[in-house]
């Protein structure tokens, strides 16, 4: 596997680059470790910073989904407006920079530094949201807000998966995304506690920018820059990518750069498995951005005389949701030695399942014959079910992932992990935004117009990736084995790869351009 005919050209153009054959200081070459050797205290120290940093960088969507009607007044916004802050706004910044911000931290072995300007810039970017007064003030703040986001993801996973041993890697990165719950829960509690007290929505969005810095100082004067750990992958391969040395010439350099560039790209072209457990994801990702950007103003406007209803809605995604990711990786670490495609199943299955307990979730007054304390006894019941079912994945899939790139290349093959996923997933924003164009939020026909487009969207989006993963299982056993795709790639894969490619980008431009032309 290590003789792939890429990689060969790649160390034929940094020799060329490098005539003399002397390698020296400037691009920096890091040795794989099998097994991690950092310390529980600092794994434990650099797990909560970045946990909590991610939990920050995310809670801004939060505040747009609870407080969605009180931003959308105070903006004077309409839905399709709101649809394009919630959707490719930050989607398309964020898919854009992801990729250049995190090859840089690969190529420059500065995950740390590089994570750090990136909170201090988004904290900045959530202050400034927060002092928005219209549309185009709070949609630059947001653009903003997406160039600090795009490699907090990346970077945090690439770390997390360098900081302990591969069998715990699992459990280690579910303990990161346990930030996307508790970022709900503390959601839930602010909007209610905010609506009690008449304080307004832009006070969290301050409040979280001036706390993000102080978090950001913190990781950089913490965090260290861990050795890079070996692939799962058993091929020489994996750990080539980027095994180039360093040169002093700056013209050397970026035939390194370059060169390096190419072999990751091949690398992933090669794999398998990668480009459609990617589309599965995205599709994974849909229906969840789907639910958190408009459920919970469905569900308080369903049942608009519960007044606590985001507060128990708030702690049901907290508990269910932390206590099932943590769940996952549990698991997958557990039962390491027996398979390593649990998070396939966990995933692909778990979707499936959810799917009905979400629909139950969306007609819980219907079924229950219009009695409000009945239906709203099915929700809680059916909304803790739907998360227990779908939400085993997070951890436990991107460490899979992580596990099967270039050890050295890791975080920039997360990015394009991350960055298909978002172009794809924010459509489903922009969508809603269209479909309730020109309606008024609370009325019956948002009610009604909100209630058919998840009962469409989140379920076919749990089937779709559910069926892909499965899918991807033995494709997956094939590339831990190192059975890459060898030779000059054949037409068939590179019209498919070049067709994915192109119906994402015009399905991106084409929904933009009609959400900005369509705003008002």
């Amino acid at each position: 596997m290590d003789k792939i005919q890429t990689h060969d050209q790649v160390d034929a153009e940094v020799e060329g680059s490098n005539s003399n054959g002397n390698v020296g200081a400037g691009h920096r070459r890091e040795n794989l470790t099998d097994q991690p050797d950092v310390p529980w205290w600092r794994i434990i120290v650099s797990l909560f910073l970045l946990f909590l940093n991610y939990f920050l960088a995310q809670y801004d969507k939060f505040i747009l989904s609870y407080f969605q009607d009180e931003v959308i007044k105070s903006l004077q916004l309409s839905q399709t407006s709101y649809g394009i802050l919630s959707g490719y706004a930050t989607g398309i910044v964020y898919a854009l920079l992801a990729l250049p911000t995190a090859y840089i931290a690969d190529y420059t072995g500065a995950r740390v530094w590089v994570l750090t300007v990136a909170a201090i810039w988004w904290s900045l970017c959530a202050i400034f949201q927060g002092l928005s007064n219209n549309f185009w003030q709070i949609l630059l703040a947001r653009i903003g807000m997406g160039i600090g986001q795009a490699p907090v993801e990346a970077l945090s996973v690439s770390l997390i998966s360098d900081l302990m041993g591969k069998r715990y890697v699992f459990f280690g990165e579910s303990v990161l995304y346990v930030g996307v719950y508790i970022g709900e829960a503390v959601s839930g509690q602010i909007a209610v506690a905010f609506g009690r007290t008449n304080t307004p929505w832009n006070t969290a969005l301050i409040s979280i920018g001036i706390v993000g810095v102080i978090v950001a100082i913190f990781v950089r004067a913490l965090v260290r820059e861990p050795r890079r750990q070996t692939s799962l992958i058993k091929a020489a391969f994996p750990g080539q990518v980027g095994d180039h040395g360093n040169s002093s010439s700056t013209q050397a350099k970026f035939s390194i750069a370059r060169a390096e560039l190419i072999a990751t790209f091949a690398y992933l072209l090669r794999m398998r498995s990668f480009w459609l457990l990617a589309l599965s994801a995205s599709f994974r990702q849909l229906s969840g951005n789907v639910f958190g950007y408009y459920m919970p103003t469905y569900l308080s406007t369903l049942y608009i005389s519960r007044t606590n209803l985001l507060s128990r809605y708030g702690i049901i995604v907290g508990v269910v949701g932390s206590v099932t990711v943590l769940l996952g990786g549990f698991l997958t670490s557990i039962l390491w030695n027996k398979t390593k495609i649990l998070p396939l199943y966990l995933t692909g299955v778990g979707g499936m399942i959810s799917s009905i307990f979400v629909l139950l979730m969306l007609f819980s007054r219907s079924v229950s014959g219009g009695i409000e304390d009945q239906g709203i006894k099915v929700l809680y019941g059916t909304m803790s079910a739907a998360y227990l079912t779908a939400e085993l994945w997070l951890g436990a899939i991107n460490s899979l992932i992580a596990l099967l790139l270039p050890p050295r290349y890791k975080t920039f093959g997360l990015s394009i992990w991350a960055a298909t996923q978002v172009l794809i997933y924010s459509a489903g924003p922009e969508i809603i935004g269209l479909a309730l164009r020109n309606v008024e939020s609370g009325s019956q026909t948002y009610l009604d117009g909100t209630r058919v487009a998840l009962a469409v969207i989140i379920p076919l989006g749990y089937w779709l990736a559910g069926i892909g993963f499965l899918l991807a299982i033995p494709l997956v056993k094939r590339d831990l084995a190192g059975q890459f795709v060898q030779g000059k790639l054949v037409l068939p894969r590179k019209i498919a790869i070049g067709a994915f490619a192109g119906v994402v980008v015009t399905m991106v431009i084409i929904l933009f351009v009609i959400s900005i032309v369509y705003r008002d």
